[in-house]
């Protein structure tokens, strides 16, 4: 019944902004253009807004969910027109406050005492009101300028209210469409479900910020602001003011002389340093959460607030989507199809010769344009289209990469038209490859694995035992030796590697501790392990 409500809530908003008339007709199959042609529809009349605030007043009228949605969109300016883009900017921080007595009372009830006795002075007027949540300016008794965030009562069961019929309408879409089983829509729901309830958790919100300011703590990049403990529950945050200019006021920055072309290629190498050397990206990177330092406009830092949405990748993600992105970068078409399949993105038996070819015939006429023209973001839309004939499977761990993705080039570009995402992002890319995978990171990563991989040894004669007492249905008797069989090679290779670099650390553990160790003691150490190596492959 909620969920019922709910979508006729969705369907009278629509009607009363006539969102109909903002469908691209000749996009729609034929028999919807019918429908809407022919139904009582044509009969409401448009308000006099433009398009652009009648989209946003109808996103607003929904709730959080869809002004979340709004705001990814207002990043997009290669996808809508500048009228609705600018329209949809206001979503950022205009969206209408509730009550500062109930604020006021919510701060009091989570941090258990007055806000006189709290604060020095406290702003009853917030500076600002977003989907989830608002904030209010404050002083500390010592002397420290501050914000209060507090979240917005009762927006928990509004948003339980709408994920309830966005998983009505994946289950629909994943039973009816065509594409619905291989889009996953239900997957994709349940991670946006994680993400939007995360947000309303301001001590995990506050516990990502501190993270996010160490791993830039003293960088020329970007400034994240201090959280105060003490002050920070479930739904109220502390944490400082600061004082800067929104990354969307372009004639401010202009005024100070900004430095609009490294600023744009600093936002495209913080979001590349989040993903690659920290795997702790900031996955709301829309422009109401940046804003530029007034200091050394000539070499401009970042200031990033509202870290309630944070992206971290599986270290094999991240292998696979850094030499995807190089492959692309360098036209590598074969490379690109042969990483898709084996990672698993496409099916094994996609044949990759046609996946390559299908590459090509999409990129190559995009890559005849000069590089500061080329859109990723349109790019990649254009490789999943392909992909999608090849069965691609929609990753919903790499959704929030995307958009964030996304968006970082849409603000780039709106800072500095020119500017080229490739020639920032490819050297960077190069460099952690190659740093990542050097002799002495490998053997830092196989020395931090080590200690686990000693625990499980004694353990592997047990768990073989318990597999062969297992009792072996005849008609399941082929395949179980198979198994069987494929386990102990497993067995025999992952014991002759335990050993292989037991001995190849025991040799570095040598060269640390003794100054007259030579190259013929590093090939003894390294040949013992090849021959055990071999003797257990057998």
């Amino acid at each position: 019944m909620i969920r019922l409500r709910r979508l006729l809530k969705i369907l009278r908003v629509a009607v009363r902004y006539r969102i109909d008339k903002l469908l691209p007709q000749d996009k729609l199959p034929a028999a919807f253009v019918l429908l809407l042609r022919y139904s009582p529809l044509r009969l409401w009349p448009t308000p006099n807004m433009s398009r652009g605030e009648r989209l946003r007043r109808a996103l607003e009228d929904l709730g959080p969910v869809f002004v979340k949605f709004g705001q990814v969109l207002s990043t997009r300016r290669d996808l809508l027109p500048p009228d609705v883009a600018d329209e949809l900017a206001q979503l950022q921080d205009n969206v209408p406050p509730f009550s500062s007595e109930v604020a006021k009372q919510l701060i009091e009830q989570q941090l258990g005492a007055s806000v006189d006795e709290l604060f020095a002075s406290f702003t009853i007027e917030p500076m600002a009101s977003a989907s989830v949540a608002q904030v209010h300016a404050a002083t500390l008794k010592d002397g420290s300028d501050v914000v209060v965030k507090v979240v917005r009562p009762g927006i928990d069961r509004v948003i339980a209210s709408d994920m309830k019929l966005l998983y009505t309408i994946a289950g629909l879409l994943q039973r009816f469409l065509p594409d619905g089983r291989r889009l996953r829509p239900l997957e994709v729901v349940e991670d946006y479900e994680h993400t939007i309830f995360d947000e309303l958790d301001l001590q995990r919100e506050a516990a990502n910020t501190s993270q996010l300011r160490r791993n830039f703590e003293d960088s020329h990049l970007l400034y994240i602001p201090k959280v105060y403990w003490d002050y920070t529950r479930h739904n109220v945050m502390v944490m400082e003011r600061i004082y800067a200019i929104p990354v969307t006021d372009l004639a401010q920055l202009e005024a100070q002389g900004t430095n609009m072309k490294l600023l744009a290629e600093r936002g495209v190498e913080i979001f590349f340093t989040q993903l690659f050397r920290d795997n702790f990206f900031h996955a709301d990177m829309h422009p109401g959460n940046i804003f530029v330092s007034r200091e050394h406009p000539d070499d401009p830092q970042y200031m990033g607030i509202d870290c309630a949405i944070i992206g971290s990748l599986t270290d094999f993600d991240r292998y696979y989507l850094a030499r995807n992105l190089l492959a692309i970068f360098n036209r590598d078409y074969r490379m690109v199809a042969d990483l898709h399949i084996e990672c698993g993105w496409v099916p094994p038996q996609t044949k990759a010769h046609e996946f390559e070819g299908a590459i090509r015939s999409v990129c190559e006429p995009i890559f005849q344009k000069p590089l500061g023209e080329i859109s990723f973001g349109q790019l990649l839309i254009y490789l999943f289209s392909t992909a999608r004939r090849f069965d691609m499977q929609v990753q919903p761990s790499l959704v929030l990469l995307q958009k964030t993705l996304l968006n970082i080039e849409g603000l780039g570009r709106e800072l500095y038209p020119q500017l080229d995402l490739w020639e920032t992002a490819k050297p960077f890319l190069e460099a952690w490859m190659k740093e990542r995978y050097s002799p002495k990171n490998v053997l830092s990563m196989v020395e931090a694995r080590l200690p686990g991989w000693l625990e499980q040894l004694p353990k592997v004669p047990d768990r073989l035992l318990d597999r062969l007492n297992q009792p072996i249905v005849p008609q399941q008797s082929s395949r179980e030796l198979e198994s069987l069989q494929t386990e102990l090679k497993g067995l025999r290779r992952s014991n002759s590697l335990v050993l292989t670099l037991l001995l190849l650390l025991s040799a570095i553990a040598v060269f640390s501790s003794a100054e007259q160790a030579t190259s013929s003691e590093y090939i003894g150490f390294f040949g013992l392990g090849v021959v055990l190596t071999l003797l257990l492959k057998r």
